[in-house]
């Protein structure tokens, strides 16, 4: 059991994930900018995506462990190390894995100035809560927590992996104005959620002196929803499993929609400002569903043992066999099928920056519309949140984004986060010919042990990108 406890926490440590692009957003050379901006300004004509790798994108982090707080050398021993960090966490604590991948992109500039774009990308997205009670229970006991109500409501997670098409379009509508609206349709493939939970589990002295202790499980109200699941169990082999899963990336899943808004506006020269609004929308889930949901109130008596910390050994397996079926027959399991409606996790993108230096384009770059005064250099300042089971995430990063060449920009970053107080990124996007290559990665003061960082990231793409001038 303590082998078995001590690989979730490392499997927590080592695939924990999250959304920000703070390094990406605003870098308006690179196309990819319009998914998470619709109404940026676009200083192009085309673009194409080259399929599949026109952006990869990957992101880390953990709010309250690093790998490096539990595998590093070090006299104190590695349970020790665990159970520290145990204590030390919060239940608001989250652990969380996204991974992105553009499989089909593309833009153009139509005859009246409006700038379309369109495509695919498949996502994978997770994130579950620190269960403390949970991770107490596990690995201390209960004996020295009698009448400790341990909070079953702790365990928060979700897991979605899903395919989006879309199609948006970005107006300037004034030389200060310019917006953006995009079309979502999402096709899920998995789902599987636990949010929402309650109830509690209680070890106390029986007082009327029958058994040695009450085991009490009060209000109890658990719900595990799935989607896309049960129908994998009568599958055979992985063929046929991905096989099924890849059918339902293109609409065989249950189906949502969404949109993303955005804008961006000028105002002074020097000063811009912009903000968006990401996946304002739901999944309907109507098939292949498989929820299971436990509610009631239970005293369990006659089991005199309790439950011992993870290093006295494991208990006996009669307990195990007693309790499983006490909890069985007293608080049954009701397996639920009807739909489900799952709202997407709700993005926003917010930041304000100050041109400087020389100026490229003037006053109106007429051979290049959408594209407005770019400066050569400018400082700025970035809001990000996304909305979570427990509440919003949120960061702050300042930047400085200079562009060196007409075919070479870069973007620096500082950001502050869930994750880190010291979250240095950098992102490069380079024209080659009527290639365009963009890579960002933050967190980069943490490059030299990857194993210290709580949050890694890493996206790059490569695009076809036209600019008729």
């Amino acid at each position: 059991m303590k082998n078995y406890c001590f690989f979730i926490v490392a499997l927590w440590v080592c695939t924990s994930f999250a959304q920000n692009k703070q390094v990406l957003y605003g870098l308006t050379e690179a196309p990819q900018n319009l998914m998470l901006n619709p109404g940026s300004k676009v200083p192009y004509k085309k673009h194409f995506g080259i399929p599949l790798f026109s952006q990869i994108h990957i992101n880390g982090g953990s709010s309250g462990v690093s790998a490096y707080d539990i595998f590093q050398e070090s006299d104190i021993d590695i349970n020790t190390r665990i159970r520290n960090k145990i204590f030390e966490l919060e239940n608001t604590d989250f652990f969380t894995a996204t991974q992105q991948l553009e499989i089909l992109s593309f833009g153009w500039r139509s005859k009246n100035d409006i700038y379309f774009s369109g495509g695919v990308y498949q996502e994978f997205d997770f994130i579950t809560y620190f269960p403390r009670d949970l991770a107490i229970l596990a690995w201390e006991g209960n004996r020295d927590y009698l009448d400790y109500p341990f909070n079953l409501g702790e365990l928060s997670l979700t897991a979605d992996l899903l395919t989006v098409y879309h199609f948006g379009a970005n107006k300037q509508l004034t030389d200060k104005l310019t917006l953006g609206l995009r079309a979502k349709v999402y096709s899920s493939m998995i789902s599987f959620s636990s949010t929402d939970n309650q109830g509690t589990f209680t070890t106390s002295l029986d007082t009327d002196g029958v058994n040695i202790y009450d085991h009490t499980i009060a209000d109890a109200n658990v719900t595990v929803n799935t989607s896309g699941v049960a129908s994998l169990r009568d599958r055979d082999g992985a063929g046929d499993v991905s096989g099924d899963i890849l059918g339902r990336a293109f609409f065989g899943g249950n189906l949502g929609v969404g949109v993303d808004i955005g804008a961006t506006y000028d105002v002074t020269n020097r000063i811009t400002a912009s903000a968006s609004v990401l996946d304002l929308g739901a999944i309907f889930h109507t098939k292949d569903i498989e929820s299971y949901q436990a509610t009631g109130d239970y005293t369990l008596n006659g089991i005199e043992l309790i439950f011992p910390p993870l290093g006295d050994g494991e208990p006996t397996l009669p307990y195990y066999d007693n309790l499983e079926d006490e909890l069985e027959n007293e608080i049954p399991i009701d397996t639920i099928t009807s739909g489900y409606t799952q709202w997407r996790p709700l993005k926003i993108n917010a930041s304000v920056e100050y041109g400087f230096g020389n100026s490229i384009g003037g006053e109106c770059d007429c051979t290049n519309p959408g594209g407005g005064v770019t400066w050569q250099q400018a400082i700025g300042a970035q809001f990000y949140s996304i909305f979570r089971p427990k509440g919003p995430q949120m960061a702050g990063t300042v930047y400085y984004r200079r562009k060196f060449t007409e075919t070479l920009s870069a973007k620096a970053t500082y950001t502050v986060d869930p994750y880190s107080t010291s979250n240095v990124g950098l992102g490069v996007v380079a024209d080659i010919g009527k290639f365009n290559l963009f890579v960002a990665a933050d967190n980069l003061l943490r490059y030299g042990n990857l194993a210290k960082a709580k949050s890694v990231s890493l996206q790059l793409g490569l695009n076809i990108k036209i600019d008729e001038r």
